[in-house]
Protein backbone atom coordinates (compact mmCIF):
# COMPACT_ATOMS: atom_id res chain seq x y z
CA UNK A 1 0.00 0.00 0.00
CA UNK A 2 1.83 3.01 -0.88
CA UNK A 3 1.46 6.22 1.25
CA UNK A 4 -0.57 8.00 -2.29
CA UNK A 5 -3.15 5.15 -2.22
CA UNK A 6 -3.64 6.75 2.07
CA UNK A 7 -3.43 10.68 1.26
CA UNK A 8 -5.51 12.56 2.91
CA UNK A 9 -9.20 13.27 2.49
CA UNK A 10 -10.07 16.77 0.87
CA UNK A 11 -11.41 18.00 4.33
CA UNK A 12 -7.70 17.19 5.90
CA UNK A 13 -6.31 19.95 4.32
CA UNK A 14 -8.97 22.72 5.67
CA UNK A 15 -8.05 24.93 9.12
CA UNK A 16 -8.82 23.23 11.72
CA UNK A 17 -11.89 25.03 14.16
CA UNK A 18 -10.09 26.70 16.57
CA UNK A 19 -12.03 25.37 19.09
CA UNK A 20 -10.20 21.89 18.41
CA UNK A 21 -6.76 23.33 18.43
CA UNK A 22 -6.62 23.32 22.54
CA UNK A 23 -8.30 19.83 22.68
CA UNK A 24 -5.53 18.55 19.24
CA UNK A 25 -2.51 20.14 21.81
CA UNK A 26 -3.71 18.45 24.54
CA UNK A 27 -3.97 14.88 22.73
CA UNK A 28 -0.51 15.62 21.45
CA UNK A 29 0.92 15.77 24.98
CA UNK A 30 -1.84 12.76 26.42
CA UNK A 31 -1.17 12.70 30.12
CA UNK A 32 -1.55 8.70 30.37
CA UNK A 33 1.65 8.62 27.81
CA UNK A 34 3.79 11.25 29.77
CA UNK A 35 3.49 8.88 32.41
CA UNK A 36 6.18 6.91 31.15
CA UNK A 37 8.93 10.15 31.75
CA UNK A 38 7.04 10.47 35.25
CA UNK A 39 8.12 7.16 36.50
CA UNK A 40 11.87 7.38 34.95
CA UNK A 41 12.25 10.90 36.62
CA UNK A 42 10.64 9.44 39.91
CA UNK A 43 13.28 6.71 39.46
CA UNK A 44 16.27 9.72 38.62
CA UNK A 45 15.13 11.88 41.27
CA UNK A 46 14.77 9.40 44.54
CA UNK A 47 18.17 8.08 43.65
CA UNK A 48 19.35 11.63 43.60
CA UNK A 49 17.53 11.89 47.22
CA UNK A 50 19.00 8.99 48.09
CA UNK A 51 22.87 10.66 47.54
CA UNK A 52 21.74 14.09 48.80
CA UNK A 53 19.56 17.08 49.14
CA UNK A 54 16.71 17.89 46.03
CA UNK A 55 17.23 20.77 44.25
CA UNK A 56 13.27 21.17 43.55
CA UNK A 57 13.85 24.28 41.53
CA UNK A 58 16.08 22.57 38.97
CA UNK A 59 13.90 19.81 39.50
CA UNK A 60 10.70 21.24 38.22
CA UNK A 61 13.03 22.67 35.39
CA UNK A 62 13.94 19.13 34.30
CA UNK A 63 10.52 18.12 34.42
CA UNK A 64 9.06 20.59 32.38
CA UNK A 65 11.72 19.83 29.56
CA UNK A 66 11.50 16.19 29.65
CA UNK A 67 7.59 16.95 29.38
CA UNK A 68 8.07 19.46 25.90
CA UNK A 69 10.41 17.13 24.48
CA UNK A 70 7.26 14.34 25.44
CA UNK A 71 5.07 16.25 23.57
CA UNK A 72 6.96 16.96 20.76
CA UNK A 73 7.86 13.65 19.89
CA UNK A 74 4.11 13.31 19.86
CA UNK A 75 3.77 15.62 17.37
CA UNK A 76 6.23 15.40 15.34
CA UNK A 77 5.62 11.57 14.98
CA UNK A 78 1.67 12.56 14.03
CA UNK A 79 3.42 14.35 11.16
CA UNK A 80 5.43 11.22 9.91
CA UNK A 81 2.71 8.87 10.64
CA UNK A 82 0.34 10.46 8.54
CA UNK A 83 3.08 11.16 5.44
CA UNK A 84 3.53 7.38 5.73
CA UNK A 85 -0.20 6.41 6.13
CA UNK A 86 -0.07 4.35 9.10
CA UNK A 87 -2.32 6.48 11.29
CA UNK A 88 -5.10 6.32 7.97
CA UNK A 89 -4.53 2.79 8.17
CA UNK A 90 -5.96 1.86 11.73
CA UNK A 91 -10.08 0.69 11.40
CA UNK A 92 -12.10 2.38 14.35
CA UNK A 93 -12.49 -1.58 15.31
CA UNK A 94 -8.18 -1.43 15.91
CA UNK A 95 -8.28 1.31 17.94
CA UNK A 96 -7.63 1.65 21.53
CA UNK A 97 -7.25 4.15 24.37
CA UNK A 98 -2.91 3.81 24.19
CA UNK A 99 -2.14 2.65 20.83
CA UNK A 100 -3.45 4.02 17.30
CA UNK A 101 -1.33 7.24 17.56
CA UNK A 102 -2.83 10.64 18.63
CA UNK A 103 -4.98 11.27 15.56
CA UNK A 104 -4.85 14.70 16.13
CA UNK A 105 -4.78 14.56 12.09
CA UNK A 106 -6.65 12.01 10.99
CA UNK A 107 -9.39 13.35 13.24
CA UNK A 108 -9.09 16.73 11.85
CA UNK A 109 -8.45 18.53 15.63
CA UNK A 110 -5.22 19.77 13.92
CA UNK A 111 -4.14 20.41 10.35
CA UNK A 112 -0.53 19.13 9.65
CA UNK A 113 1.15 22.49 9.16
CA UNK A 114 -0.73 23.43 12.78
CA UNK A 115 0.51 20.12 14.23
CA UNK A 116 4.43 21.08 12.77
CA UNK A 117 4.00 24.57 14.65
CA UNK A 118 3.09 23.07 17.90
CA UNK A 119 5.90 19.90 17.15
CA UNK A 120 8.17 22.92 16.84
CA UNK A 121 6.93 25.01 19.90
CA UNK A 122 7.52 22.59 22.43
CA UNK A 123 10.98 21.17 21.22
CA UNK A 124 11.81 24.88 21.57
CA UNK A 125 10.44 25.02 25.31
CA UNK A 126 12.70 21.91 25.72
CA UNK A 127 15.80 23.37 24.60
CA UNK A 128 15.12 26.59 25.76
CA UNK A 129 14.66 24.87 29.46
CA UNK A 130 17.83 22.51 28.68
CA UNK A 131 20.30 25.30 27.50
CA UNK A 132 19.22 27.09 31.11
CA UNK A 133 20.56 23.97 32.94
CA UNK A 134 23.32 23.79 31.01
CA UNK A 135 24.31 27.03 31.25
CA UNK A 136 23.92 27.81 34.82
CA UNK A 137 23.35 24.45 36.58
CA UNK A 138 25.35 21.72 34.36
CA UNK A 139 26.89 21.75 31.37
CA UNK A 140 27.01 17.69 31.31
CA UNK A 141 23.10 17.69 30.73
CA UNK A 142 24.23 19.06 27.12
CA UNK A 143 25.44 15.84 25.64
CA UNK A 144 22.15 13.85 27.41
CA UNK A 145 19.94 16.12 26.33
CA UNK A 146 20.96 15.83 22.47
CA UNK A 147 20.39 12.06 22.83
CA UNK A 148 17.26 12.80 24.15
CA UNK A 149 15.99 14.98 21.53
CA UNK A 150 17.46 12.66 18.85
CA UNK A 151 16.12 9.74 19.78
CA UNK A 152 12.65 11.67 20.36
CA UNK A 153 12.56 13.28 16.94
CA UNK A 154 14.42 10.13 15.21
CA UNK A 155 11.67 7.99 16.48
CA UNK A 156 9.60 8.17 13.48
CA UNK A 157 11.82 11.21 11.28
CA UNK A 158 14.12 9.74 8.38
CA UNK A 159 16.73 9.44 7.87
CA UNK A 160 16.97 7.00 10.99
CA UNK A 161 12.75 6.23 11.43
CA UNK A 162 13.70 3.93 14.66
CA UNK A 163 10.19 2.91 14.60
CA UNK A 164 9.74 2.01 11.31
CA UNK A 165 12.81 -0.69 11.67
CA UNK A 166 12.37 -2.38 14.33
CA UNK A 167 14.30 -0.58 16.32
CA UNK A 168 11.68 2.03 18.40
CA UNK A 169 11.37 -0.57 21.39
CA UNK A 170 15.09 -0.36 21.67
CA UNK A 171 14.74 3.33 21.37
CA UNK A 172 12.01 3.31 23.97
CA UNK A 173 14.03 1.81 26.68
CA UNK A 174 16.82 3.45 26.42
CA UNK A 175 15.31 7.06 26.88
CA UNK A 176 12.32 5.63 29.50
CA UNK A 177 15.31 4.12 31.06
CA UNK A 178 19.09 5.31 31.12
CA UNK A 179 18.28 8.68 29.78
CA UNK A 180 16.26 10.30 31.27
CA UNK A 181 16.97 8.67 35.17
CA UNK A 182 20.44 9.81 34.16
CA UNK A 183 19.35 12.81 33.23
CA UNK A 184 17.58 14.07 35.98
CA UNK A 185 19.89 12.39 38.44
CA UNK A 186 22.78 14.46 36.96
CA UNK A 187 20.96 17.88 37.37
CA UNK A 188 20.96 17.12 40.58
CA UNK A 189 24.13 15.63 42.10
CA UNK A 190 26.54 16.49 38.82
CA UNK A 191 27.35 13.32 37.93
CA UNK A 192 25.54 10.11 37.04
CA UNK A 193 25.85 7.25 39.81
CA UNK A 194 26.73 3.93 39.03
CA UNK A 195 23.11 3.33 40.88
CA UNK A 196 20.97 5.13 38.91
CA UNK A 197 22.12 3.43 36.13
CA UNK A 198 21.21 0.23 37.08
CA UNK A 199 17.77 1.31 39.13
CA UNK A 200 16.76 2.60 35.38
CA UNK A 201 17.62 -0.25 33.59
CA UNK A 202 14.21 -3.09 34.65
CA UNK A 203 12.04 0.20 34.56
CA UNK A 204 13.14 0.78 30.96
CA UNK A 205 12.62 -3.02 30.13
CA UNK A 206 8.93 -2.24 31.39
CA UNK A 207 8.38 0.96 29.67
CA UNK A 208 9.62 -0.77 26.41
CA UNK A 209 6.97 -3.66 27.00
CA UNK A 210 4.41 -0.63 27.24
CA UNK A 211 5.28 0.04 23.93
CA UNK A 212 5.67 -3.85 22.99
CA UNK A 213 2.15 -4.56 23.91
CA UNK A 214 0.45 -1.20 22.37
CA UNK A 215 1.74 -2.20 19.03
CA UNK A 216 -0.77 -5.13 18.28
CA UNK A 217 -3.49 -3.07 17.85
CA UNK A 218 -1.58 -1.41 15.04
CA UNK A 219 0.47 -4.60 13.40
CA UNK A 220 -1.92 -4.55 10.70
CA UNK A 221 -2.11 -0.92 9.70
CA UNK A 222 1.62 -0.45 10.46
CA UNK A 223 2.78 -3.35 7.96
CA UNK A 224 0.57 -1.59 5.60
CA UNK A 225 2.93 1.27 5.82
CA UNK A 226 6.07 -0.07 5.95
CA UNK A 227 6.35 0.36 9.75
CA UNK A 228 8.51 -2.86 10.88
CA UNK A 229 7.78 -3.18 14.21
CA UNK A 230 8.96 -5.72 15.92
CA UNK A 231 5.62 -7.29 16.14
CA UNK A 232 5.20 -6.72 12.83
CA UNK A 233 8.94 -8.38 12.00
CA UNK A 234 7.70 -11.12 14.65
CA UNK A 235 4.33 -11.98 13.94
CA UNK A 236 1.08 -11.40 16.93
CA UNK A 237 2.03 -15.05 18.30
CA UNK A 238 5.63 -15.30 18.21
CA UNK A 239 5.68 -11.42 20.07
CA UNK A 240 3.53 -12.43 22.81
CA UNK A 241 5.83 -14.29 23.62
CA UNK A 242 8.45 -11.86 23.04
CA UNK A 243 6.43 -9.49 25.76
CA UNK A 244 6.51 -12.47 28.40
CA UNK A 245 10.10 -12.45 28.39
CA UNK A 246 10.78 -9.35 28.42
CA UNK A 247 8.96 -8.49 31.65
CA UNK A 248 10.27 -11.75 32.95
CA UNK A 249 13.22 -10.01 31.91
CA UNK A 250 11.84 -6.45 33.45
CA UNK A 251 11.62 -7.84 36.64
CA UNK A 252 14.44 -10.25 37.63
CA UNK A 253 16.93 -7.25 36.56
CA UNK A 254 15.06 -5.39 39.37
CA UNK A 255 14.85 -8.28 41.79
CA UNK A 256 19.03 -8.45 40.72
CA UNK A 257 19.35 -4.71 42.20
CA UNK A 258 20.55 -5.17 45.38
CA UNK A 259 23.79 -7.53 44.01
CA UNK A 260 25.02 -4.22 42.23
CA UNK A 261 24.63 -2.29 45.67
CA UNK A 262 21.56 -0.98 45.84
CA UNK A 263 19.58 -1.47 48.61
CA UNK A 264 17.00 -4.53 49.12
CA UNK A 265 14.37 -2.07 49.90
CA UNK A 266 13.83 -1.43 46.17
CA UNK A 267 12.43 -4.77 45.69
CA UNK A 268 9.46 -2.56 46.89
CA UNK A 269 9.33 -2.12 43.09
CA UNK A 270 8.19 -5.47 42.84
CA UNK A 271 4.80 -4.59 43.44
CA UNK A 272 4.05 -3.68 39.76
CA UNK A 273 4.53 -7.56 38.80
CA UNK A 274 0.94 -9.02 39.52
CA UNK A 275 -0.13 -6.37 36.76
CA UNK A 276 2.24 -7.61 34.27
CA UNK A 277 1.71 -11.43 34.88
CA UNK A 278 -1.96 -10.34 34.04
CA UNK A 279 -1.65 -8.32 31.04
CA UNK A 280 1.00 -11.42 29.50
CA UNK A 281 -1.41 -14.21 30.45
CA UNK A 282 -4.20 -11.68 28.55
CA UNK A 283 -2.06 -11.13 25.84
CA UNK A 284 -0.77 -14.88 24.90
CA UNK A 285 -4.59 -15.67 24.98
CA UNK A 286 -5.93 -12.81 23.00
CA UNK A 287 -2.59 -11.57 20.47
CA UNK A 288 -5.48 -10.74 17.37
CA UNK A 289 -8.30 -9.58 19.69
CA UNK A 290 -7.98 -5.76 20.13
CA UNK A 291 -10.92 -4.95 22.62
CA UNK A 292 -9.41 -7.87 25.06
CA UNK A 293 -5.90 -6.31 25.14
CA UNK A 294 -7.35 -3.04 26.29
CA UNK A 295 -7.13 -4.80 29.82
CA UNK A 296 -3.98 -5.74 29.45
CA UNK A 297 -2.02 -2.68 28.02
CA UNK A 298 -3.77 -0.66 30.78
CA UNK A 299 -2.00 -3.44 33.78
CA UNK A 300 1.26 -2.92 31.73
CA UNK A 301 1.24 0.80 32.04
CA UNK A 302 0.21 0.04 35.56
CA UNK A 303 3.00 -2.31 35.86
CA UNK A 304 5.99 0.35 35.04
CA UNK A 305 4.47 3.12 37.42
CA UNK A 306 4.27 0.71 40.09
CA UNK A 307 7.80 -0.45 39.49
CA UNK A 308 8.87 3.29 39.27
CA UNK A 309 6.83 4.33 42.70
CA UNK A 310 7.85 0.96 44.44
CA UNK A 311 11.55 1.05 43.53
CA UNK A 312 11.79 5.15 44.16
CA UNK A 313 10.06 4.16 47.81
CA UNK A 314 13.21 1.73 48.57
CA UNK A 315 15.31 4.43 47.57
CA UNK A 316 13.74 7.26 50.08
CA UNK A 317 13.33 5.19 52.88
CA UNK A 318 16.94 3.70 52.80
CA UNK A 319 17.97 6.90 53.20
CA UNK A 320 15.90 8.33 55.62
CA UNK A 321 17.02 5.14 57.56
CA UNK A 322 20.86 5.10 56.88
Amino acid sequence: MTTHALAAPPTAAAAAPRSSIGAGVWRVADPKITLASVASMIVGATAAAHDGPVAWGWLALTVLGIFAIEAAKNASGEIFDWDSGADQGVTDEERSPFSGGKRVIVDGLLTRRQTAVVAAAFYLVAIAAGLVIVLVREPAVLWLGMVGVGLAFFYHAPPLRLAYRGLGELAVALSYGPVIAAGTYLVQRHDISAGVLWASLPLGLAVGAFLWINEFPDARADAAAGKRTLVVRLGRRRAAHGFVALVAVAFVALAALPAVGLPPLVWLGGIGLPHAVAAAGRLVRYPDRVHELIPAQAWTLLAFVLMAVGLGAGLVIDATLT
